[in-house]
């Protein structure tokens, strides 16, 4: 007999009921199991630095292993499509990247996954502004200099990017326009590989972040003309800021969060983001935060997830302006 309306609400109820149960439960347990950290960038730099930096404290407050799984390729593509097919059950969370979650949608006009649809957000980890620096054969002292002789000799400086898209790209193809300058775009598959060709003298100029150069620039390797945020970096204080420098107009900054597939739990969600928290406050965290040159920034899911929808667009500006492509 066919059900009457009565009788399918008080059904929908009770399947609500039992799920709404079961989620309660599977908080109860989680996790019983690793949790796997997927990067989409190679061993080094910013994200890769990020991670490793949540994944000692947080195996100490959720009792589980944290295990870190670098999957780069195909621009952050690999890794983010990886999760978003991921069972939503917590155990196969992303690091994500700025450049990758509010850049890719901007370039890419068949993107595999959506930045909003296919995530749910944990937390805002690390934020971190970037540094503007060269190879010692470059022969300038300051970015005043920099920008003089790269109008000098057009097209002879190369500068690397953690790859086509990213916010080292992006960065730079910001600053050659408000600068004027032109160089030519070497792109790399992530910070590791980049800053190798950068010390070897094979690509002269590179905007990344600090955890990619500021070791280099502390030893002489490379020369740090200035920082992109409001204030010089504590890592390496004697680099002024681009204001300092004399180009207040050139700022950037990248964040990198924590997000999980959609769908997955929020009792789940509410648990990780809570361990995130209390990982990230902890002092030896911070000690090697700065020591990496990252900023530790927690922002629980909704902060992170405004974040998101306030930068797509923002980013999809600047993209479209710079006219940039992966190809």
């Amino acid at each position: 007999m066919r059900m009457t309306l009565f009788q399918r609400v008080c059904s929908a109820l009770i399947l609500f009921g039992l799920v709404t149960l079961l989620n309660v439960a599977n908080a109860d347990s989680f996790p019983d199991r690793p949790i796997v950290l997927v990067v989409p960038n190679p061993p080094g730099g910013l994200v890769d630095t990020s991670a490793r930096l949540l994944s000692e404290p947080l195996t100490r407050v959720i009792g589980q292993a944290i295990v870190v799984d670098n999957k780069p390729g195909a621009s952050g593509n690999t890794a983010y499509q990886y999760v978003a097919k991921a069972k939503p059950d917590g155990y196969t969370l992303l690091i994500s990247y700025s450049g990758y979650h509010v850049g890719n949608p901007a370039l890419m006009d068949k993107l595999p996954w959506d930045p909003i649809k296919d995530f749910s957000p944990i937390a805002l980890l690390t934020v971190s502004t970037n540094v503007i620096a060269v190879h010692p054969s470059v022969p300038v002292n300051n970015l005043k200099e920099f920008i003089a002789y790269a109008k000098a000799n057009p097209g002879k400086l190369n500068y690397a990017s953690q790859g086509n898209g990213s916010v080292s790209h992006i960065g730079t193809e910001m600053f050659k326009q408000i600068t004027g300058v032109d160089m030519v775009h070497v792109p790399y598959k992530g910070s590791g590989p980049a800053i190798q060709d950068v010390l070897a003298g094979q690509v002269q100029v590179f905007i990344s972040t600090p955890p990619s150069v500021m070791q280099h620039v502390q030893s002489g390797k490379l020369k740090g003309l200035a920082v992109t945020g409001k204030n010089r970096h504590p890592g390496m204080p004697n680099v002024p800021t681009t204001a300092e420098a004399g180009l207040p107009s050139f700022q950037l900054e990248s964040w990198v969060g924590l997000f999980a597939p959609a769908g997955t739990p929020a009792p789940i969600v509410a648990k990780l983001t809570d361990s995130v928290k209390k990982s990230l406050a902890m002092p030896e965290v911070k000690e090697r935060a700065d020591a990496a040159g990252v900023e530790l920034r927690y922002q629980n899911p909704a902060a992170t997830e405004a974040l998101v929808k306030k930068e797509l667009p923002y980013w999809n500006k600047v993209i479209k302006s710079a006219n940039i492509t992966l190809d």
